[in-house]
């Protein structure tokens, strides 16, 4: 018996690796289909949101099961207690790469990002990709290091929200109120897609540690020149 729970503890954790594997190719998919006005690619991904959900709803389902019949304490515990909460993030994530294929199918056959944001949301897309790969890598090693390391990627991806922000302010803005809207929502929804891959790697860093990311990183002083010297 305590062979099959641990080997279900170990198929949520298998599941949850899944989901962010398929969460990161929907991102970079649905990244082509709005640069690329294509629409075939956007429907894929809208359709393929349906996994996604159907994985989370799985795994939430197998976690309350083992909560109730095994009624677990401690490190246990905390690893269904966890779970719970990383698929909740990963189905958001998987939801907000929907909503980015949602504006490639709505904009078509026009582009909803002009020429001159291109390279900007391009970069977004790709760096949201690497942020969720390297999610799933800390889901499989469970390497806090790398864990904690998301945190500061993360601050590349708030400089690109950040620059977006910039153009549309731009008195030199020429792409009218519409598009405007399109790509504050798409900043957004790669800003806050980049955010659920944080919580997934701090997650990871309280399964294994039972300390909070955050508590982890403020106890690790910076080094300044003088005490290196």
């Amino acid at each position: 018996m305590r062979d099959a729970y641990h080997e279900e503890l170990d198929s949520i954790g298998d599941g949850l690796v899944e989901m962010a594997r398929l969460v990161g190719s929907a991102i970079g998919r649905a990244t082509t289909a709005i640069l690329d006005a294509d629409l075939k690619l956007a429907e894929s991904v809208i359709e393929a949101d349906r996994k996604i959900d159907d994985l989370q709803h799985d795994l939430e389902n197998r976690a309350i099961t083992l909560l109730a019949r095994q009624q677990p304490v401690a490190t246990d515990l905390r690893i269904v207690v966890t779970s719970l909460r990383m698929s909740a993030d990963l189905e958001r994530s998987g939801d907000l790469a929907q909503h980015v294929a949602k504006l490639a199918r709505l904009r078509f056959p026009e582009r909803a990002v002009p020429h001159d944001l291109h390279a900007t949301i391009l970069e977004m897309g790709q760096l949201a990709q690497r942020l969720m790969a390297k999610a799933a890598e800390v889901l499989v090693t469970k390497d806090v290091d790398l864990a904690l390391q998301l945190e500061q990627d993360d601050d590349e991806m708030d400089l690109l929200h950040r620059t977006l922000f910039t153009h549309l302010m731009d008195d030199r803005w020429k792409h009218g109120i519409e598009t405007a809207v399109d790509v504050t929502l798409l900043g957004r929804y790669y800003e806050r897609y980049a955010d659920h891959a944080v919580s997934v790697a701090k997650r990871v860093v309280y399964l294994v540690t039972g300390e909070h990311a955050d508590e982890l990183q403020q106890d690790v002083q910076p080094v300044t020149g003088a005490e290196s010297a």
